[in-house]
């Protein structure tokens, strides 16, 4: 039978489209979903195509169906899909460590904390004696009015002998042990350049606030690599459960970076990490000869960490003007401090500009955020793209803001912390001067963005609680009603993007991931209810449905 021209003709494309169907291979498609690709358009899609851990192609779902057979499928049920979330500053290690620590935060009282650690001892009952989370200014004001410290005198009656060191929950003040002071040689006369140790009556309360911490720390035991590999492995099965596929660590010594790398490299660990170096002679002597280290995808080495101050909560954060302390009248005339002096900072800065590090610096009160973006502005010399960070920005002067813009200098901050600091604020700063703290909005608006992330273990590791934290500045109370300062909200867009392209960016990721765009990394979260448009009591209930780290399955909640 011959077959008319004609025929021929319409038979062709059918016969064409048969034999392309399905005829390229992916190792997963994910489809049926809302895709917010995070790209510069904000493109929403509704499959993605994954091969050897990267993204191949993102389309309509039948486009998708129609060109690709895999050997795994996600079916996402119409749920919202967003790049895997990114904590552009954290402490992943020391959080690994504090699960197994006693565990502080939200007490009530110091009873409460002392009661916790007897309840620690039961699976604990030799060695040092560590917690982590207390916070003064969560338990009232105290006969005085005050807002006091602890005192180590119940932890010497109840625990005598045993070293008991416990960390505030900003990390910037600790409440040691009579046990611990002798092991460190501490006594009433100690005096610390940039630190405090607390006296009262002629002896030491056991509490250290900021350099002063470093001389209990010198006589704790080291963690085995054992312990360590532990504390990493439980860190990753909380963030990935979180819906956090990378992490900034801020602060970290070779050694430690050494043990990442060899777990990653072992398939062990797979949350993408990166490393901030932690300024120490050990990370000197190693990284000024051999410079950045940039080979891996999941491992990032190429900045390092300083701390030009410490916190609000422990009174150490350096400001312009005193303290005004309003309900703790004996502390008004402080100012806080800076840990090192400006010339130190000048001279180490100017040499990793020229080694190619980026610098991230703390940098909480207003005082030391003027003399770090000034410092910046002296070695940087105008705008670029280095991406050098100011971490926490809490309080900055209105005269200060528009060096951020003039030095392209990244803000990255932690908005769970305004919502935490928010009760007692005030009462560090005043009413008028708090009015320029956690001002997330104007500091986006410098360079149009802003990196987001929580200070785990300072703060939770939910980047739910960040979203809704910057979102509608409000505690999970629903307090205040109008939000905190509600003029310096971030636009769920904006929130969005500080979580993922924003914050890759701020790490020099930006080429391989924050966004879901062909040829980078397969890392994706799948939750159950859409950030753009649930509401603040909806979204605080919101769980992760899948989690995919290199187009892997690594974490599996609802169906």
């Amino acid at each position: 039978m011959r077959i008319s021209p004609a025929l021929l003709v319409a038979f062709c494309p059918a016969l064409f489209l048969a034999c392309a169907y399905q005829s390229e291979e992916a190792d997963l498609i994910i489809h049926n979903g809302r895709v917010y690709t995070m790209n510069e358009n904000m493109d929403v899609v509704e499959a993605i195509a994954i091969r050897d851990g990267r993204i191949i192609e993102l389309g309509p779902e039948r486009q998708i169906l129609n060109k690709y057979r895999a050997e795994r499928y996600i079916d996402c049920r119409k749920r919202p899909v967003y790049p895997g979330f990114i904590d552009a500053h954290c402490h992943f290690l020391a959080y690994g460590q504090t699960l197994s620590e006693a565990m502080l935060m939200g007490t009530a009282s110091w009873d409460q904390v002392l009661g916790i650690l007897e309840e620690h001892t039961r699976s604990h009952p030799d060695g040092w004696l560590i917690g982590r989370g207390w916070d003064q200014n969560d338990w009232g004001a105290d006969s005085a009015g005050f807002f006091s410290f602890p005192d180590n005198s119940e932890l010497n009656r109840r625990f005598p002998g045993r070293p008991v060191y416990l960390t505030r929950i900003d990390g910037h003040a600790v409440v040691v042990s009579q046990a611990v002071l002798d092991l460190a040689g501490i006594t009433p006369k100690t005096q610390v350049e940039g630190g405090q140790v607390e006296v009262k009556n002629g002896r030491c309360t056991g509490v250290l606030i900021d350099n002063a911490i470093k001389l209990a720390d010198a006589v704790m035991p080291l963690r085995t690599r054992k312990q360590k590999e532990e504390d990493l492995l439980r860190a990753q099965e909380k963030c990935f459960a979180a819906g956090l596929t990378s992490v900034s660590d801020a602060g970290l010594l070779r050694p430690d970076i050494l043990l990442m790398d060899s777990l990653q490299r072992a398939g062990l660990l797979k949350m993408r990490i990166y490393a901030m170096l932690s300024d120490d002679a050990v990370n000197y002597e190693w990284y000024l000869v051999h410079g950045p280290d940039t080979t891996s995808e999941y491992l990032t080495v190429r900045s390092f960490k300083f701390y030009a101050d410490g916190a609000l909560g422990s009174r150490g954060a350096c400001l312009l003007n005193p303290y005004e302390d309003i309900l703790n009248k004996y502390r008004r005339r402080e100012h806080g401090f800076l840990l090192d002096r400006p010339e130190v900072w000048r001279q180490k800065f100017s040499m990793l500009r020229e080694l190619g590090f980026q610098v991230n610096t703390h940098a909480i009160g207003d005082s030391a955020n003027r003399v770090i973006l000034q410092l910046y502005g002296e070695v940087l010399g105008g705008t670029n793209d280095l991406r050098w960070r100011i971490e926490h920005a809490q309080v900055v002067d209105e005269s200060d803001l528009s060096l951020f813009r003039a030095y392209s200098i990244i803000p990255s901050v932690q908005p769970t912390h305004a919502i935490s600091d928010m009760p007692w604020a005030w009462e560090r700063l005043g009413r008028s001067r708090v009015r320029r703290a956690y001002a997330y909005r104007e500091l986006k608006d410098q360079l149009g963005m802003i990196a987001l992330g929580t200070d785990f273990p300072v703060e939770g590791i939910s980047p739910v609680e960040t979203f809704c934290a910057a979102v509608f500045r409000r505690a999970s109370s629903g307090e205040p009603a109008e939000g905190f300062q509600p003029e310096n909200r971030l636009t769920r867009e904006d929130a969005l993007r500080g979580m993922t392209i924003w914050a890759a960016v701020s790490n020099w990721e930006d080429h391989v991931k924050g966004s879901l765009e062909v040829g980078k990394v397969a890392d994706v979260v799948v939750w159950d209810r859409d950030f753009m448009d649930a509401g603040v009591e909806s979204l605080r209930e919101a769980r992760v449905v899948h989690t995919i780290s290199g187009g892997e399955e690594v974490y599996v909640g609802l169906r």
